[in-house]
């Protein structure tokens, strides 16, 4: 899809080596430009002396380089490599680049076709530009945090870093479209991506059913407010979720497991004092975890077991889609479904530091010849 795009990826952590994850999986040749002393996602080490498991986890299928961007030399190593790609992704702080020698403005007066992305958590221009912040606080900020309360009614804090990932997502696409831009026009692109902008468009349904109607959770049918769309315990302390919306899929669901006298019921509160919500917990309770996943895969009912990290990979249909695949003894999780299923996506461990500084500095200076 993207093979012979190239990517020079100024970025660490998590947002930008996400973003250009997705953008490897593609086909995109991605050379990552690391400092002296490497991508602090890198460290510490693992117990096998290995880099840490979040940087092995988003930065497969990449080449690494070591530049000093303090050092006017390899500034200009930097432009060297930037003109011959067509992306250019980096997370600094705004302004950085200016000081580095590596700004748009600079980069555009050799490149004009360029894509150039600045990805920070508030944008090049803004009250909070100067501040920084990490995925709880894009989380918070926009609302979207607030939307996950414990029965206390407070903010629960998430395992997922969802603003990283979701804003790494919003990146590529942004990046796949100014790609497709070019292509049509030949013209390049500024993208000023910021993970708070992100992920307020998450809550679109919820700002403006909020705004007609003050109700600050969005749609009541989807906020656990009907005994038809929550989540269930089963009888070994696991949760099963129903979503049976629909008047089939509640149907489905109520002859799957006898219960005629449910059909007229779907929408009413999952309370104590509704009789029909006791039964359905009582229900689940009386099956196993694994009894409940045999009827998800039997009956088309919206309903699906809340799986842990380890079972994703033998669960049927992410084996069937090879979207969770073995390297090196561990777990790698595709980006993308391959159609044709005899192809996998392609893999290269994530590169040493540097690994890449005599191949790519010679095939520099063999360019420049």
């Amino acid at each position: 899809m993207l093979k012979g795009i190239k990517v020079i990826d100024f970025t660490q952590y998590l947002p930008g080596p996400h973003t250009t994850l997705r953008l490897a999986d593609m086909g995109a040749e991605i050379i990552k430009i690391e400092s002296p002393t490497g991508d602090p996602a890198r460290f510490p080490a693992e117990e096998d002396g290995g880099d840490k498991y979040l940087f092995r986890a988003q930065n497969r299928n990449k080449e690494s380089i070591t530049l000093n961007l303090k050092e006017v030399d390899d500034q200009q190593v930097a432009k060297d490599l930037i003109l011959s790609a067509d992306v250019v992704i980096e997370g600094f702080r705004p302004g950085v680049t200016n000081r580095l020698g590596i700004s748009y403005e600079e980069i555009v007066k050799i490149k004009p076709d360029i894509v150039y992305c600045s990805l920070t958590g508030y944008g090049q221009v803004s009250p909070l530009s100067h501040l920084g912040s990490h995925d709880i606080n894009y989380m918070a900020l926009s609302g979207v945090l607030s939307q996950f309360k414990d029965d206390e009614k407070r903010p629960v804090q998430p395992t997922i870093t969802m603003a990283d990932l979701v804003g790494a997502i919003a990146t590529s696409e942004s990046i796949v479209a100014a790609l497709l831009k070019k292509e049509r026009t030949g013209i390049g692109s500024y993208i000023d991506l910021a993970i708070a902008d992100v992920m307020v468009t998450l809550m679109t349904n919820h700002i403006l059913i909020e705004s007609a109607t003050g109700e600050q959770h969005g749609m009541p049918r989807l906020n656990g407010a009907h005994v038809c769309y929550t989540l269930y315990e089963t009888r070994d302390g696991r949760f099963i979720s129903l979503a049976a919306l629909e008047l089939k899929f509640w149907e489905n669901f109520c002859l799957a497991v006898g219960k005629e006298s449910w059909l007229g019921s779907s929408f009413t509160l999952p309370s104590k004092e509704n009789p029909v919500y006791r039964e359905m917990v009582s229900l689940f309770l009386s099956r196993d975890f694994e009894e409940w996943i045999h009827l998800s895969q039997t009956v088309d009912c919206c309903i699906t077991p809340v799986l842990e990290a380890g079972e994703l990979a033998e669960y049927p249909y992410y084996k069937a889609r090879k979207l969770i695949q073995k390297h090196e003894g561990l777990n790698h999780v595709a980006t993308r479904y391959c159609q044709n299923q005899s192809e996998n996506i392609h893999y290269k461990p994530s590169p040493k530091h540097d690994k890449h500084n005599n191949s790519l500095l010679y095939e520099l200076k063999s360019s420049s010849k």
